[in-house]
């Protein structure tokens, strides 16, 4: 009789903890083609100009740029939050490489990370910062921006 209820009950919580995985990762699991385009701010950094599309909501963050086969030379994707925290971000069931930067409120960076695609390796914000911004791989390092440098437009102002 123990072992029959040890039994169930280890069943019962192996079948809670697999609906709360696929809870808590909903959106990127249901998602198995990109997102549609969305909104485009005009940022700029420095004389170039990014059009990011913006990220807002917690289902178009976890979505990304999951699944996009290519991104435009001068395009990205700003993911917005309503705070500052540490912001950390992974390549799983993303096609192109991508640089980021994690973002300060007043819109300096704080520190750019370059991700390979497809990949599940962790890349962290070194402070609390409110947006990160993807661009094609090398777009920072290509113009020579480091930390410091300051982002303009869109929720940045001018």
């Amino acid at each position: 009789m123990r072992n029959i209820k040890l039994t169930s009950i280890s069943r019962v919580l192996s079948f809670a903890c697999a609906a709360l995985v696929l809870v808590l990762s909903g959106p990127a699991l249901a998602q198995d083609k990109p997102q549609p385009k969305l909104p485009l701010a005009e940022l700029t950094a420095g004389m170039h100009v990014i059009h990011a599309e913006l990220a807002v909501t917690p289902e178009q963050q976890a979505i990304g740029m999951m699944f996009r086969r290519s991104m435009g030379a001068n395009e990205g994707m700003l993911f917005v939050n309503s705070d500052s925290s540490v912001r950390c971000f992974w390549m799983r069931n993303t096609l192109v490489p991508l640089s980021i930067a994690f973002i300060a409120e007043d819109g300096t960076v704080v520190n750019i990370a370059e991700m390979a695609p497809r990949s599940d390796e962790s890349h962290c914000s070194v402070k609390p910062v409110r947006y990160a911004l993807e661009v094609p791989q090398g777009w920072f390092a290509k113009r020579g921006f480091k930390a410091g440098l300051k982002i303009r437009g869109g929720p940045f102002g001018k």
